[in-house]
This record gives C-alpha cells, structure tokens and sequence, in this order.
C-alpha cells in the first residue's frame, strides 16, 4: 500500500468512526429500569433559588426511544456553570450516576445528547448544577418513553 493508499484507508477509518459516534447513547439500561423507585425524600428539591436555571428543552412530552436529549443551563449575574459540579442522577434504590452517559453532550451550555435511549416507562432524573458563585440548583426530569 503506497502512502496515498494509506492516506486514504485512515481517512476513511476516521469517517467510519465519526458515523459511530451520532450513533444512539443508553442513558437507562433495562436492568437500571428494573430497580425498585427511589425514596420520596429523593424526589424533594428546594424552593426559589439564585442559582443557575435549568431548562429542558427535549424531550417536551412522551417519546420513543432513542430521542434527543437536551437541557440548557442559564447562568445568572455573570457566573459560569461550573462543571465539575454537575451530577445527573437516576432516582432509583439505589441511585444510579448517569453523568458518564451524558458526558459526551456536557458543556458550559448544558446537555445535548442526539439520541438518548431508555427502556418504555417512567424514568425520573435529577439534575444538579452549580455556578462559579456557589449557587446550586436542583431539576427534576421526569422522562416519559412509550417504547
């Protein structure tokens, strides 16, 4: 294979793995799905807060899955979203620590995940994030998927 040839067989390897990528992401596995809910306690979060919004912007009702998974973070009064500090949390008992699964769509912006998958039922998420202030802000995602 001359050096065009290999040029040409990395540059198409590259491409092949750029098209894995857009591929869909499990945000739920199925057994995850399977534990029993969390406590209520879990499902608490505070009243007004100064700290960053949390907006979700996808999904906005029922889906099917894989759907897209977006959430933008609103830093208030000049702070930055401290990243370090974003826990996403799947609310079962045990707990489960999504942000691994999220981290590829995690940016100062929020959370844009092209194809997120979950099992069929109701799944909800707990989001935490906090600005370069200190403020912190808890959302609670509830995911609706019918198949």
């Amino acid at each position: 294979m001359n050096s065009r040839q290999m040029i040409v067989a990395v540059a198409l390897a590259w491409l092949a793995a750029g098209a894995g990528a857009a591929a869909a992401a499990t945000l739920i596995k199925e057994s995850e799905a399977k534990l029993p809910p969390a406590p209520a306690t879990a499902l608490e979060t505070r009243g007004i807060t100064r700290g960053p919004g949390v907006r979700v912007l996808s999904p906005e009702s029922a889906v099917t899955s894989p759907f897209p998974l977006r959430l933008a973070f609103e830093p208030r009064g000049g702070a930055r979203i401290d990243l370090s500090s974003v826990k996403v949390i799947y609310l079962r008992s045990p707990t489960v620590d999504l942000l691994d699964r999220v981290r590829g769509g995690l940016s100062e912006k929020g959370i844009d995940l092209e194809a997120a998958e979950a099992p069929p039922g109701e799944h909800q998420i707990r989001v935490t994030v906090q600005d370069s202030e200190g403020r912190q802000t808890t959302t609670l995602l509830t995911l609706k998927v019918v198949r």
